[in-house]
């Protein structure tokens, strides 16, 4: 029996790969009012407006021109919505990047990718999921 699709709250996370954290974090902090959320270490922040997270990630300059989207978040409310997602897309052969795993910081998510490559994380996010 196929499986129902389950709901979720929208794509409220964008994570962005970046070469200057200090420069892009000061934009995103001080001119368009981000607060930072969690920083688990030097080449990593997470911000969050109250209603959405934005990922900065620190790559190594190499000179191209790098891909600046690293993935986009579809956010839901409930921890267990993570794994029923997961469950659906398998069904419905989307190709898995990662299996569901529950992160440091409370979240839960994994990693597929659309038909173009993108990746997709669906994630509960405690800050700014219901659930």
């Amino acid at each position: 029996m196929p499986l129902t699709r389950p709901t979720h709250a929208g794509l409220r996370h964008v994570a962005l790969n970046v070469k200057d954290l200090p420069l892009v974090e000061k934009f995103y902090v001080d001119l368009l009012g981000f607060a930072v959320e969690w920083r688990p270490d030097p080449d990593n922040v997470y911000l969050c407006s109250g209603v959405d997270n934005l990922a900065l990630h620190v790559v190594e300059d190499t000179g191209d021109k790098a891909q600046v989207l690293d993935h986009i978040g579809i956010i839901v409310d409930k921890m267990g919505e993570v794994d029923a997602w997961h469950a659906f897309l398998v069904e419905n052969q989307v190709k898995m990047a990662s299996q569901p795993k529950t992160h440091r910081d409370g979240a839960r998510s994994f990693y597929c990718y659309d038909p173009e490559g993108t990746v997709v994380q669906v994630i509960f996010h405690p800050p700014i999921s219901k659930g």
